[in-house]
């Protein structure tokens, strides 16, 4: 029985077995489950990591190459599709997704590292032998072979339309982003030629990890004695590791005396703490808990004043997440599984209440690069009702004199802006509160009174955050 897949022998040539190169075969693995599943990378990727580690196949390097490649090939997907479609003879459509896939990792290494040509090339048809066989790795060693006689800077001068014709669909292959969530950015930075395209270049910079310090359990002082530890930018809670590192061999994480969050989404956290309230200040919600890292940070605040809070979550599994986030919280508090539209408390309950509601997570693009692959224009339809339920339900649920915070991790002004202001027109009881002043020592947040941060002007994820009062 032959085994077509290696293609003709040349008489006399005895057949050479592929050599398996452990680091791309782990990114191609990788890059199958995010196409094939719908994973995250930031989810696959861990366990395949830990797995070759623990078979003695990689150490440190290994794993950072690993990830650089999983990582870079995702960000630039949409740049390296347009100069694979460039050098095939089909349509990418009909290029197979595990042969586009080891496409795309060859183009990375030629495109986008400082592997050298030859080793990026050979290293990928090698892989391309193991994976797909004989016959389809000479598909992928003529099209690198093409794709190797330009750098990046050539190639997209070829392939991105000038920008004077087609400004939106230049940038979104300059800077590898759907055409559509170009525009949006655009929109909601409020035009500009340079404010975009360093939104968009942030966008395909691989983001710092940060910590925060929970108060009460952990300090950031603490956390600086790490390796490579830094102080936030804005937060006093927050410690950046900038040379990356393993956030779970950190003591105090492992404890859960700390965690891994975002510094905008400590921002809105203490934001919402720092709200002027009229009158009493005992009992907090936080009515969209899940996964719960905004929720211990503000049950560590809430404990230091005496408040409690109730942290509520819709999915069973993520309410279970959120307790596990908030177990050994030196104050009282509860988790509960619970519906913010349909709750189980009764109105005009809370003195302070945060719905961090679902969304596209377009503001989260630079920690989930495959998720600009996956979003279609028509997802924010499906968001915008359960957004305004949310907000309107946490309207709800405040007293008169307290504060709402209301959060996306999204600057588009569909899933922003657009929501409260229909809060605002359909309640007069409501007005904005300024929440610029409660982000103290953070530049470039604009003519308030709302607050959007961004990933090239603050370091942050672009959380967006408008703080309401109930007034009546």
């Amino acid at each position: 029985m032959s085994d077509t897949s290696r293609g003709p022998r040349r008489p006399g040539k005895p057949y050479r077995r592929p050599k398996k190169d452990p680091v791309r075969i782990l990114a191609f693995d990788a890059l199958r489950a995010v196409d094939e599943r719908d994973a995250y990378a930031n989810l696959v990727l861990p366990p395949l990591l830990r797995k070759a580690r623990e078979k003695g196949d990689f150490d440190a390097r290994d794993a950072a190459l690993a990830t650089e490649l999983v990582y870079g090939t995702l960000r630039r997907q949409g740049t390296y599709d347009a100069v694979i479609a460039a050098c095939v003879d089909r349509p990418l459509r009909e290029v197979d997704p595990p042969v586009l896939d080891v496409l795309s990792l060859g183009v990375h290494q030629l495109l986008g590292t400082r592997i050298p040509t030859h080793a990026a090339v050979s290293a990928t048809v090698e892989l391309a032998r193991v994976v797909l066989g004989d016959g389809r790795a000479k598909f992928v060693n003529a099209v690198l072979r093409k794709v190797a006689q330009a750098d990046l800077d050539t190639w997209i001068e070829r392939v991105a339309p000038p920008y004077d014709e087609d400004p939106e669909d230049h940038l979104a292959v300059v800077h590898s982003h759907p055409r559509w969530i170009v525009s949006a950015l655009w929109d909601s930075l409020g035009g500009g030629r340079s404010g975009i395209e360093e939104l968009l270049a942030a966008d395909n910079e691989r983001p710092e990890v940060t910590l925060v310090a929970r108060p009460g359990r952990a300090t950031a002082g603490e956390l600086l004695g790490e390796e490579a530890a830094v102080p936030g930018r804005w937060s006093p809670y927050a410690v950046r590791l900038t040379e990356g590192g393993e956030p779970g061999a950190i003591e105090a994480v492992r404890d859960g005396r700390a965690g891994v969050q975002d510094e905008g989404s400590q921002l809105v956290a203490l934001a919402l703490a720092d709200a002027p309230v009229e009158g009493r200040d005992e009992r907090w919600l936080d009515g969209c808990a899940g996964p719960g890292g905004k929720a211990a940070l503000l049950a560590a605040l809430a404990a230091e004043r005496g408040a409690v809070l109730l942290a509520a979550e819709k999915q069973p599994h993520r309410a279970g997440l959120v307790a596990k986030a908030l177990h050994g919280n030196p104050g009282p508090y509860q988790v509960i599984a619970a519906d913010g539209t349909r709750p189980p408390w009764q109105p005009g309950s809370f003195d302070r209440v945060l719905v961090d509601v679902p969304c596209t997570g377009l503001g989260a693009l630079r920690r989930r690069p495959e998720a600009r692959w996956r979003r279609r224009p028509e997802d924010l339809d499906g968001f915008a009702p359960l957004q305004r339920a949310l907000l309107r339900g946490a309207l709800d649920a405040v007293r008169i004199g307290g504060v709402v915070g209301y959060a996306t991790c999204s600057p588009h002004l569909a899933e922003t802006r657009a929501v409260v202001e229909d809060l605002l027109k359909q309640h007069p009881d409501a007005e904005l509160v300024d929440a610029r002043p409660l982000l103290p020592g953070v530049p470039d947040l604009g003519e308030g009174p709302d607050v959007q941060l961004w990933p090239h002007l603050h370091g942050t994820d672009a959380m967006y955050l408008a703080l309401i009062r109930r007034t009546g």
